[in-house]
């Protein structure tokens, strides 16, 4: 089977907080052949990075908690804890993301970065990925609250838990992010 598609038409439908492109095109089938000319729109959210700190003479790990518009209607609710997390700008590189979002959201200075995932995030609809990372912090004496950019709508709080906690957490379904999930494989 030829895995090859083409591209007819791509346009931009909607420019805001995100962007909503709308893509013309037809596939290579499996059976052989083209497919019909379909259309179908794709969030263009851009690439993210994650950073599940953690701390390795305490067995703990910092998640964050923040208000999530896409968790609205979910059943999970808005309010979720998660990796720290963040967009890769134009020219920047991921592991610089890294660095500069776990400062912002949890204020913590990062050891090394280990890659753990790099993977498509919701490819049925949007175009982003992923990167995490899993990095040495120290926990102590952290401040739980007032993280984040109020500028940008940002109200970060810090829960420190034991790794084995964060795993049962997890598993239950209280954090219901799949970044965090990729952390614990």
């Amino acid at each position: 089977m030829s895995r090859d598609y083409e591209i007819v038409r791509r346009e931009t439908v909607y420019e805001g907080f995100f962007r909503i492109s709308r893509l013309t095109l037809r596939h290579a089938l499996f059976g052989g052949g083209q497919s019909e000319t379909l259309v179908r729109e794709r969030l263009e959210r851009g690439n993210a990075v994650a950073v599940l700190p953690y701390d390795p003479w305490l067995d703990r790990v910092v998640l964050v908690e923040q208000f999530r518009q896409g968790a609205i209607d979910s059943g999970f609710g808005p309010w979720l804890l998660e990796p720290v997390a963040g967009i890769i700008e134009p020219g920047e590189q991921p592991e610089a993301v890294a660095h500069r979002e776990t400062r912002e959201e949890s204020d913590c200075a990062l050891g090394e970065l280990v890659p753990m995932a790099h993977y498509l995030v919701s490819p049925g609809g949007s175009s982003q990925t992923a990167k995490l990372y899993c990095a040495q912090v120290d926990s102590r004496d952290l401040r739980l609250e007032g993280h984040g950019h109020p500028d940008e709508g940002e109200d970060i709080r810090l829960h420190v838990v034991p790794a084995d906690q964060a795993i049962a957490m997890i598993d239950s379904g209280a954090v219901p992010a799949a970044m965090s999930s990729y952390g614990f494989d």
